[in-house]
């Protein structure tokens, strides 16, 4: 995987997870440049980080200033890039509806971290429900940093 430069990660609306994701991946040190980002499957006008995922970053020492929210693009999908689902029915809505989203640039998470579980969708929960997305999220990205190392 040592020649993916660009990793999205794509969730709903693109206010919690995605966002989370892509500032857990820079909080921790990379051995090469790596370009990071957050897409949405479901943006219909830019929105702001969800107050919940902000208090939770915050609150682990993580600050994602002027975050908006962007839809994934047709565009967005490269040789280099792989771009990281929440869950498996997100992978598979990318898969038919992007014409360059293949199996291999498109995986889910926890699968390619081997994870047991999907990262929940903490939308709706309290501040705790979000806090332990965030811990899901940080533990499988350590996972993913190493394997894009390697």
């Amino acid at each position: 995987m040592n020649n993916i430069n660009r990793v999205i990660f794509a969730s709903g609306s693109g206010t919690s997870r995605s966002p989370m994701a892509t500032a857990i991946f820079h909080s921790f040190p990379h051995s090469r440049p790596i370009i990071c980002e957050s897409r949405g499957l479901i943006v219909q006008f830019p929105e702001p980080l969800n107050q919940k995922a902000e208090a939770v970053l915050i609150s682990n020492g993580i600050e994602l200033k002027d975050y908006s929210s962007k839809q994934l693009q047709e565009s967005d999908f490269s040789e280099n890039t792989l771009v990281i689902t929440m869950e498996e029915t997100q992978r598979q809505k990318i898969l038919s509806e992007y014409t360059n989203a293949t199996e291999e640039n498109t995986r889910l998470l926890n699968e390619l971290v081997g994870d047991e579980l999907e990262v929940m969708d903490p939308y709706g929960g309290s501040v705790q429900t979000y806090g332990l997305c965030y811990e899901v999220l940080k533990v499988s990205i350590e996972k993913l940093i190493k394997l894009l190392e390697t």
